[in-house]
């Protein structure tokens, strides 16, 4: 029973947290829509519009909830760590030059935000969320 509870809590921590983190990148995109364009540009090497930015930005508070209240564990769970995984993968050469550049160490720490979502992806099964068990 206790291993349960602490079990429960730590999930209901990487959820709150992780979903702190991915409202504040989906809320940026309509705050700072411009952002989007230039981080897409740089990143990606994609123009983007700041329409499509809104469109994510849409989807990212949309994984945040689902990452707040524990529903749609797979889907949600698993877009919200794809997200990120990709936006570590293409800033590799930051994380391999650290202080090249006075901001490129700021990109380790999304290091071990990939490590939450991936342990809550991994943990999906035995999080209850708000939802109904098994949802």
């Amino acid at each position: 029973m206790r291993d349960e509870q602490t079990l429960s809590r730590a999930l209901l921590v990487l959820r709150i947290t992780l979903g702190v983190f991915l409202l504040q990148w989906g809320v940026e995109k309509f705050v700072v829509p411009q952002n989007t364009v230039a981080i897409w540009g740089y990143f990606y090497g994609l123009n983007v519009s700041e329409s499509l930015g809104y469109l994510f930005g849409a989807v990212e508070i949309a994984l945040a909830i689902c990452l707040f209240i524990g529903r749609f564990k797979t889907i949600a769970y698993g877009a919200a760590l794809g997200l990120h995984a990709i936006s570590v993968i293409v800033s590799w050469r930051l994380l391999l030059d650290p202080w090249g550049n006075s901001a490129n160490h700021l990109f380790i720490a999304g290091v071990p935000v990939l490590g939450a979502f991936i342990a809550l992806f991994l943990l999906r099964h035995w999080d209850r969320g708000l939802a109904r068990k098994g949802v």
